[in-house]
């Protein structure tokens, strides 16, 4: 035989019993029981080590089961809770019980604890609260406007006829005192032979020895010189009168002021009477922007702060002016307010009509007041803003007692206190109410709603007023996730500032059913019917009767209740 036939038991062809096969293969036998060995001990160690583990666990999963829940709620809509599991009655979902968070620690009604996983998953991020000066920008619109103080009219001083227009279109550029209108007038005739015969008069009665009869001749020629005056005629045209001594029938009316003819009201050879406009003058050197600003502006304009604007014209360039009048009225259908802005236009760039953006930049301080250093401790004429001085004086120009700057809105003289800000990102703002969430600093995780009273906001900051401190972190990024979690554990958040347990719904909420809408008792979940794909419970079997003759009606009185009545199951068919 060959080596094939040979085993375990056999040797040369004569079979061997197991004490001889063993004592000629100790080594493999010893490997063998080796491994046996290992494998038998590898398996008791494991139930051993498995058996705390799976002890524990059943612990932990008892523990849960015995732990009742605080109330049942949609994970869809929060705001549906039940006292006892159910379905929604809005979407028919099943309701999710709701167990009070952070075991072990005693936890306020406006205070979650989240891990630092939690955190992470959440993306929370915090910013201290801080003073510092912070900056609000204005954005307005608006259009350029002539400056009105700067418009002038020409008008027929007395009736006449115009003989003759030189300024014969609008647009045409004139410097003060151009020739602009010669006009034929019989009254201004006869009011210069006036004035020449009482020069003759009083040549005549020079001589005269009554003195009161030559002050009486020079004061008819004063007068006859003065109505020539108020007729619009200049003193060099009344001294060329006396001059020639000869009176003309026709006088030239002057332009006022250099600028454009912006209107043309007459055309040549047309009678006018004594007040009628034959042109509009405006000089566009200075001109007004009307900006509109919203009614959340209005905290940061003031009057003298500078303003920067664009046009499409000279897209790149940006022009200045100074605020110089706020309308103390405004526009009830724009919800907007009036801001007037005085430029300069030497170079002729701006032009009336023209589309502006504009941008103000106040820096503010605390009690969002708008700070100005070249005007602290000043002196200002409400009316001509220009007229600045050190102490209190009246106006040049108009004599108008000054008035301090702070009364304008301006910080008073001194050292200005930084306003308390945080960033426009960490509250949740209702319209009434403002929410914060704030680190709590001796509880690690922890974060605590709180309600604080806002100032205005300036650029990326929010101004507090009341509610926080320097130097508490507050929530800048997930708050409205901590917010969510807090609306879903019925604690106060920022749309529900009671809390939102069962038993302390608000009057008007949205509520299931728990009352028979036939005869009022408390229904019995067994007893229902269907109608129009809404299920309604009864109190007693003898509802069902009334309910079907007329199903809408006490469907509508549940709804007038706030009631949301349960959808009906869908069923279908093979």
């Amino acid at each position: 035989m060959g080596d094939e036939g040979r085993g375990p038991g056999s040797e040369g062809g004569r079979r061997l019993s197991a004490v001889e096969w063993f004592r000629g293969h100790r080594g493999a036998a010893a490997v063998a029981a080796g491994v046996v060995a290992a494998f038998v001990l590898g398996y008791l160690v494991g139930r051993v080590g498995r058996a705390p583990e799976k002890s524990g666990g059943h612990a932990k999963s008892e523990q849960a089961a015995e732990e009742k829940p605080l109330f049942y709620y949609c994970s869809m809509r929060p705001q549906i809770r039940q006292p006892a599991p159910g379905k929604c009655p809005i979407c028919a979902m099943d309701l999710i019980p709701a167990h009070e968070g952070g075991a072990g620690e005693e936890l306020g009604p406006r205070e979650l604890k989240l891990s630092e996983a939690a955190q992470s998953l959440a993306e929370i991020r915090t910013s201290p609260v801080e003073r510092r000066f912070v900056t609000a920008e204005v954005r307005m619109v608006g259009k350029i406007e002539y400056d009105e103080t700067r418009l002038k009219h020409i008008t027929a001083w007395v009736g006449g006829r115009l003989d003759r227009l030189y300024a014969d279109y609008t647009g045409i550029t004139v410097k003060k005192g151009d020739h602009m209108v010669l006009l034929y007038s019989p009254e201004i005739l006869a009011a210069q032979e006036e004035l020449l015969q009482a020069i003759k008069a009083a040549r005549e009665l020079r001589r005269s020895g009554s003195e009161s009869v030559r002050r009486a001749a020079l004061a008819t020629v004063e007068a006859a010189r003065e109505k020539l005056r108020l007729w619009g005629l200049t003193p060099e045209q009344v001294a060329d009168i006396e001059l020639r001594r000869k009176p003309s029938d026709h006088i030239t009316i002057h332009a006022p002021i250099g600028g454009i003819v912006v209107h043309k009201h007459v055309a040549e050879g047309m009678y006018v009477k004594t007040g009628t406009r034959i042109y509009a003058i405006a000089d566009l050197t200075q001109l007004w922007v009307k900006l509109d600003a919203y009614e959340s502006d209005l905290p940061f304009v003031k009057l003298r702060q500078e303003v920067e604007f664009t046009t499409e014209s000279s897209p790149g360039e940006v022009f200045k002016g100074v605020v110089a009048f706020i309308d103390p009225v405004l526009d009830a259908k724009t919800r907007t307010v009036k801001v007037r802005v005085n430029v300069p236009n030497r170079s002729g760039k701006l032009k009336p009509g023209m589309f502006v953006r504009a941008t103000l930049r106040a820096k503010v301080a605390k009690g969002g007041r708008v700070m100005g250093p070249d005007l602290s401790g000043k002196w200002i004429c409400p009316m001509h803003l220009e007229i600045i001085k050190d102490a209190a004086d009246k106006c040049d120009l108009c004599g108008m007692p000054l008035e301090p700057a702070e009364n304008l809105g301006y910080v008073p003289a001194g050292e200005p206190e930084p306003p308390l800000v945080i960033p426009a990102t960490a509250p949740l703002i209702t319209g009434k109410r403002a929410v914060v969430y704030v680190a709590v600093p001796d509880k690690k995780g922890v974060f605590e709603g709180r309600e604080i009273i806002l100032g205005p906001r300036a650029g990326d900051y929010y101004i507090v007023n009341e509610g926080l401190r320097e130097g508490e972190l507050v929530v800048t990024n997930g708050a409205f996730k901590i917010d969510a979690d807090l609306q879903i554990k019925a604690k106060p958040s920022m749309m529900s500032p009671g809390g939102g347990r069962p038993a302390a719904a608000p009057a008007g909420a949205a509520k299931a059913q728990t009352t028979c809408p036939v005869m009022g008792g408390k229904i019995n979940r067994k007893l229902h019917a269907d109608h129009d794909g809404k299920r309604v419970y009864f109190c007693c079997p003898g509802c069902f009767e009334p309910f079907k003759k007329d199903p809408a009606k006490y469907i509508k009185k549940l709804e007038d209740q706030g009631v949301i009545v349960e959808k009906a199951p869908a069923t279908g068919g093979k």
